[in-house]
């Protein structure tokens, strides 16, 4: 199982809304993936501009098969980045 966190900060605050319909549309269509066990998108409630994607992969290939599938290459990287300052959290789930 591979865990990723990733801390989305969007750099102004009148994107706010594009920000999170393009997380929306990206959490649909990854949702539908292979190997896709867990996406999900939170907007945190003390800080508008913060979002943060929630990611469970079955495998590392997985991940890297999502990297480069529609949802990130239409929504996320060409759409999504540029808009915000992103900080990747690999993880390790505390059992």
């Amino acid at each position: 199982m591979i865990c990723l966190n990733v801390i989305l900060t969007v750099k102004e605050e009148a994107n706010i809304s594009e920000v999170r319909d393009l997380l929306v549309q990206q959490s649909e269509m990854t949702l539908k993936e292979p190997g896709c066990v867990r996406f999900e998108v939170y907007h945190s409630e003390s800080d508008p501009k913060i979002f943060i994607l929630n990611e469970r992969w079955a495998s590392a290939e997985a991940l890297d098969v999502h990297r480069n599938a529609e949802a990130c290459s239409t929504i996320y990287f060409p759409k999504v980045v540029p808009l915000c300052d992103r900080v990747p959290h690999p993880s390790t789930l505390v059992e």
